[in-house]
């Protein structure tokens, strides 16, 4: 049985380990992620962000930034955590299934050329698809955070963010990572070298 030093310790390695190549794996894609998130709202557009369980915390905490402040002072932007109306969740789910708490939402907030940051560790979560579909449908981009392949949302997603682990709880402080410096970098984009938004690969 292993101590609960030795605990601490294996997941701090493994955690450090998991961070160092994953960033560096997936830099080009968030650096994209960002461009799009950023140039969605450079046009008028606002991002929807949806999860489960410690995902939903992950969506709220995103808009919270977004709407509030990251790093620096400057104009609130616009951002909506489909998790947390309660009154709408529980409706649309006793009225319809859990499966359409998030898409009945995108279908009735989203618009063309606004995006979906979709977070599930196993990229299966049915109503987290439902949501992207519902935002396919929209017009809308879409950003996906996974972990474990991907799962269906590995070939749903214009920008996927799949951690290579199957621990949830690693998987869900890469996400986090993530969050943060999508956050980081639209505020770059938006507000430091807005120019920049007019460059890179077509989509991104």
């Amino acid at each position: 049985m292993k101590t609960a030093l030795e605990i601490i310790q294996e997941h701090a390695e493994e955690g450090a380990k998991l961070r160092r190549s994953f960033l560096a794996d997936c830099a080009p894609v968030l650096d994209a992620a960002a461009r799009c998130m950023a140039r969605s709202l450079a046009h008028g557009g606002k991002i929807l962000v949806c999860g489960n369980g410690g995902s939903a915390a992950d969506a709220q905490h995103m808009t919270g930034e977004l709407l509030g402040r990251f790093l620096m002072e400057r104009p609130s932007l616009p951002a909506v955590a489909l998790n947390v109306d309660t009154s709408t969740l529980t409706a649309v789910g006793n009225d319809y299934g859990y499966e359409e708490v998030f898409a009945r939402q995108v279908s009735g907030l989203g618009r063309p050329g606004d995006v979906l940051v979709a977070f599930s560790t196993s990229g299966g979560s049915a109503n987290v698809i439902k949501a992207i579909e519902a935002a396919r449908g929209k017009g809308m981009a879409v950003v996906g955070l996974t972990g474990k392949g991907g799962g269906r949302m590995a070939s749903m997603c214009d920008h996927l963010l799949n951690v290579p682990h199957s621990h949830t709880p690693l998987i869900q402080e890469m996400h986090e990572a993530c969050m943060h410096l999508l956050c980081q970098l639209i505020d770059h984009y938006l507000f430091e070298n807005v120019q920049a938004l007019s460059e890179g690969p077509k989509g991104a």
